[in-house]
C-alpha cells in the first residue's frame, strides 16, 4: 500500500522558500517517499524520532506512521541550518 506524504506548514514554507532549481531536485524525493518511506539513502535520526534524507547540501526530516500509512515531513532545508 502507498503512503501519503504530508508536509507540515513549516516544511512547506521552507520548501517554497528554496530556489526553484533546488525545489526541482527535492520534489522527486517526496514522490519516492509515497512508495518507499525507508529508502536505502535514508538514515534514522539519533536523539530524535524520525528519519532524514540527504539531497546534496539539503536535508529532508520526516517521521513515519506505519499504522496510518503516513509520512509527515517536518523540516526541509540546508544542512547547516536544518538541525537547529
Amino acid at each position: 500500500m502507498n503512503y501519503q506524504v504530508l508536509l507540515e506548514t513549516r516544511a512547506q514554507k521552507e520548501f517554497l522558500d528554496l530556489p526553484k532549481e533546488i525545489q526541482s531536485k527535492i520534489g522527486p524525493v517526496f514522490d519516492n517517499l509515497v512508495f518507499n518511506p525507508r529508502p536505502p539513502a535514508s538514515k534514522k535520526l539519533t536523539g530524535k524520532e524520525g528519519y532524514r534524507i540527504r539531497k546534496g547540501n539539503y536535508r529532508i526530516l520526516y517521521t513515519i506512521h506505519d499504522q496510518e500509512y503516513l509520512v509527515r515531513v517536518y523540516r526541509v532545508g540546508h544542512r547547516r541550518e536544518i538541525y537547529r
